[in-house]
């Protein structure tokens, strides 16, 4: 089936930078829109960027995060740099398409403390 897999979490201090991964399986990401959310606890799932045609990025993130995409490795990263604390959650890959369902994978957690 159809799986997407975030790898590239962990625990950073303020003012560090991590890379996301999302590789996707049974799914060809060069036919997706492709999307990075995340959740804090207590918080509702917030988009914080997408890569189509051209890239969008949410307030909170822009000039800090990059999307981009490997076609060739189906892979899609989330390069983030200059963290804060208020960038800690759960970081959630997600793959949609006015053609067919949408997918997400199993999210990896990004923990920034000092």
């Amino acid at each position: 089936q159809v799986q997407l897999v975030e790898s590239g979490g962990g625990l950073v201090q303020p003012g560090g930078s991590l890379r996301l991964s999302c590789a996707a399986s049974r799914l060809t990401i060069s036919s997706f829109r492709m999307s990075w959310y995340r959740q804090a606890p207590g918080k509702e799932r917030e988009l914080v960027a997408r890569i189509d045609s051209v890239a969008d990025y949410a307030d909170s993130v822009k000039g800090r995060f990059t999307i981009s995409r490997d076609n060739a490795k189906n892979v899609v990263y989330l390069q983030m740099n200059s963290l804060k604390p208020e960038d800690t959650a759960v970081y959630y890959c997600y793959a949609d398409s006015p053609f067919t369902r949408t997918y997400m994978g199993q999210g990896t957690q990004v923990t920034v403390s000092s």
